[in-house]
């Protein structure tokens, strides 16, 4: 098993890797206890069985650079191949400002492809691969040294059976001709706004029970405080204050340290020093903020005019149309996707791109009147009007 600890190393792998049409990556990586995830080993394979055909890169080395791995995703010639790929994409997008290009991600191309929903990799080795993997060491303390071999074994197997799961899936695709629906998906994956958190925006994570205008205005202000606080000190939120005491603050309004040690869900070290200051403060902006800059609550769809048995219908139509095309239902449209067109939004996932075309627009004419169903056996079709 080849452990890469120099730069030197790493580009001369990545230069191996440019002769080849993919590599597969997968990365392993602690996030406990910091905001940002800490990256502590990345696996690659290419095709081959040799054993340089899979490695292993140590990024806590000293003196280790990643630029020649951020090359080769720069590099449109060699598809990069990842499992359920989005924690991985923002750990390179947060400390290489970069993103794989051309992305293809197993675990979406696997529910195009008729896998089911949010398949995990060991059932695609199993299915695919007819392989199996030991996951013994799955949950791991992927930052100590040395690491063990069992580790090793366990980090390559997530890149060395990922080479025929890929190429599985490619095959597939190619004879459907849903290139282009995998592609539709893996774009929000690679959009710089699926990783980018705006303090100011915190607060819509906050689930809340009462949209009162004051009240939202403090939810915002400590939310923002928290984001804030937790990324410059590259802590998880959580060790700031948990959403519970956050709705605690937000509805007691401490004015001082007194009133905060008062609290019975605060953690003790928020009481005191820079966070109890960083509290005080978002509280008190959120008293005095103008009505007019009130945070709003997405409210569009809370006051629809659910047609319940057309609800119904369109699941039915759903799982008549995911079973025909061989798609997970929910890569398809969400039960709130359904709801919101049957109460007459248009505005909804489902009614755009290759889903429009496997499911939209027929639920559009079942909501017109156009068309019906009709039960035939174990199979569901749609007829004319």
């Amino acid at each position: 098993m080849i452990t890469i600890t120099t730069t030197e190393a790493l580009q001369g792998f990545c230069t191996r890797a440019r002769a080849h049409p993919y590599v597969t990556l997968d990365t392993e990586f602690l996030r406990e206890r910091t905001y940002y995830s800490k990256l502590c080993l990345i696996q690659m394979a290419v095709p081959g069985d040799a054993d340089e055909d899979a490695v292993l890169v140590d990024p806590l080395v000293d003196g280790l650079s990643l630029e020649p791995l951020y090359d080769l995703f720069r590099d449109t010639s060699v598809v990069k191949v990842f499992h359920a790929a989005r924690q991985d994409l923002e750990i390179f997008f947060v400390e290489g400002d970069v993103f794989p290009q051309p992305l293809f991600d197993t675990q979406v191309a696997a529910m195009v492809c008729g896998f089911g929903e949010q398949v995990g990799y060991e059932t695609l080795v199993r299915k695919i691969a007819h392989e199996g993997v030991d996951k013994t060491s799955r949950f791991t303390d992927w930052s100590r040294r040395p690491l063990t071999d069992a580790q090793k074994i366990y980090a390559l197997a997530d890149v060395t059976h990922l080479r025929d799961v890929y190429e599985y899936l490619a095959r597939d695709l190619k004879k459907s001709g849903r290139q282009e629906w995998v592609e539709e998906e893996l774009a929000v994956l690679t959009d710089p706004a699926t990783y980018t958190v705006v303090p100011q925006e915190a607060w819509r994570r906050v689930k809340t029970r009462t949209n009162s205008g004051r009240f939202m205005a403090i939810v915002k202000e400590l939310a923002q405080f928290r984001e804030t606080f937790a990324r410059d000190a590259n802590i998880p939120r959580g060790r700031v204050y948990k959403d519970d005491a956050l709705l605690e603050l937000a509805s007691t309004k401490p004015v001082n340290l007194v009133d905060l040690g008062r609290s019975r869900l605060l953690l003790r070290e928020a009481r005191k020093g820079d966070i109890a200051e960083g509290i005080l403060a978002a509280v008190s902006a959120g008293l005095a903020a103008d009505p007019k800059t009130f945070p709003k609550p997405d409210t569009s769809r809370d006051n629809l005019q659910i047609n319940p048995a057309i609800a119904d219908m369109l699941r039915v139509l759903l799982k008549a149309k995911s079973e025909t095309a061989g798609v997970a239902s929910k890569l398809i449209a969400t039960s709130a996707d359904l709801d919101a067109i049957a109460g007459g939004e248009r505005d909804v996932v489902a009614l755009r791109g290759w889903r429009r075309k496997v499911f939209g627009d027929d639920a559009l004419r079942l909501c017109n009147g156009e068309v019906g169903l009709v039960a035939r056996g174990q199979t569901v079709d749609v007829f004319e009007i």
